[in-house]
């Protein structure tokens, strides 16, 4: 890091995180802003801001957003989400804890088919709904959901982009991931109700006439436009077999979802201006702020110099190889966006794994997808599916803070990756 574009690079990059967590200005300006001065400084150009797959913005990632934001749009106003919320309390007997279960459940086993940011579209809807019924705070319900749509996410190849970008260079597949991580990710789940019902332990007020109440209520009576939630559904099953089938048939999930959103529009009788205005656009220029700032830190060689750093620590020892990409990756995706971020380190990690022997068990593929995919729980900012919610709350009324979320999220990530470290520890050098 001896060129003056990298310390210049750096500077910008910590100075606006330093503003989003402070959140004097809001995140969307900072990351704006920053955009703009690590374009103006020349840590990056045009090309490579709008251009590059390494280091620009990742437009699967914002279409993906903005295909599944208008479905999701044109799902709402079926009264779908209501029907659900009402489903869902009432199968929970309207305890708020149960119901906060049942929720993180569901939301994991969906991330780990589809991916952790579609989950979380489809389920923030219902749980501001369950909330609002029952008069509980929105935050923690939330919050508990986008850590277990990482943790989910980590089960299997689909559930996180950064396990599609391991899985490629690696040459793993589907069952590989559902062997090896799909155990770790079901026993984190657990854990992370326990946490739950700690951390979030004065957010579950009973209140019996509420609860009474709901009791009553028909779900069916909900549903609005039978037809068009119909139409809806069969859509979004069609996109979700889309992402499921990506290994056969090798499209992109941002295809799949506005394939997916130009039919809904294209078959039902809802406006284009109606659904466009679903999107969080607010949230879509973020990540392509965000993207950039992190682009400019991967063309001066910022992230580069860091992962070598880290490759050099590792050495020859496969055990604390493991261990410190791991914990190291965990540190890292909570501060940069976990995508770039296993861009950067796969070929590194290719060439670990090619002087270590590896022995079969890709160890070091497995610690690095843990640590990325996991660290991401640890800031408001670390993962996709993290900055979506925040939106989401933000645009309800219901602003969640950087801070309100990170003080959970060191937690969980502390617990969920040391539990980790012991798990491949165990599984691939005690026990193996």
């Amino acid at each position: 890091m001896s060129d003056w574009h990298s310390w210049a690079a750096l500077a910008v990059f910590v100075g606006a995180y330093a503003l989003i967590i402070s959140e004097k200005i809001h995140r969307v300006a900072v990351a704006l802003g920053g955009a703009g001065l690590m374009l103006a400084i020349g840590a990056t150009d045009d090309v490579s801001a709008f251009y590059s797959e390494s280091s620009g913005i990742d437009w699967n990632v914002i279409f993906l957003l903005m295909g599944m934001m208008m479905i999701v749009g044109v799902l709402k106003k079926t009264g779908l989400f209501e029907y659900l919320a009402i489903w869902a309390v009432k199968r929970a007997r309207a305890k708020p804890f149960r119901v906060m279960a049942m929720l993180v459940v569901m939301t994991a086993v969906a991330s780990a088919l589809l991916d952790n940011v579609t989950t979380v579209l489809l389920i923030a809807p219902v749980t501001l709904l369950v909330c609002e019924r029952l008069a509980l705070p929105t935050a923690p319900f939330l919050i508990a959901e986008v850590m277990a749509s990482n943790i989910g996410g980590t089960a299997t190849l689909v559930g996180d982009p950064p396990n599609i970008v391991i899985a490629s260079r690696a040459g793993l597949t589907f069952n590989d991931f559902v062997v090896h991580l799909a155990p770790l990710a079901a026993l984190l789940v657990a854990v992370l109700l326990l946490l739950c019902r700690v951390m979030f332990r004065k957010s579950f007020a009973y209140d019996e006439d509420r609860a009474a109440e709901i009791m009553t209520l028909e779900e069916r009576e909900a549903v609005k436009d039978p037809r068009l939630m119909v139409q809806g559904l069969i859509v979004l099953a069609l996109v979700v077999a889309g992402f499921v089938l990506h290994p056969v048939l090798h499209y992109a999930p941002s295809i799949v979802a506005l394939l997916g959103a130009g039919l809904l529009v294209a078959v039902t009788a809802v406006e284009t201006h109606e659904v466009l205005a679903e999107v969080e656009w607010p949230t879509l220029a973020f990540f392509a702020g965000l993207f950039i700032m992190i682009g400019g830190l991967i063309d001066t060689g910022v992230v580069d110099e860091i992962s070598h750093r880290l490759a050099d620590l590792i050495g020859g020892n496969e055990l604390g190889g493991a261990m410190t990409l791991l914990g190291g990756s965990a540190v890292l995706s909570g501060v940069v966006d976990n995508i770039p971020y296993v861009a950067t380190m796969a070929p590194i990690t290719a060439d670990l794994v090619h002087e270590m022997g590896d022995g079969g068990h890709h160890v070091l593929w497995w610690a690095l997808a843990l640590g990325a995919d996991l660290g991401g729980n640890a800031t408001a900012i670390g993962a996709s599916a993290n900055v979506v919610v925040l939106g989401i709350a933000e645009r309800t009324g219901r602003p969640i803070s950087f801070w309100q979320f990170t003080k959970y999220g060191l937690v969980v990530t502390a617990a969920t990756v040391a539990l980790s470290l012991v798990y491949v520890w165990l599984r691939y050098f005690a026990l193996s």
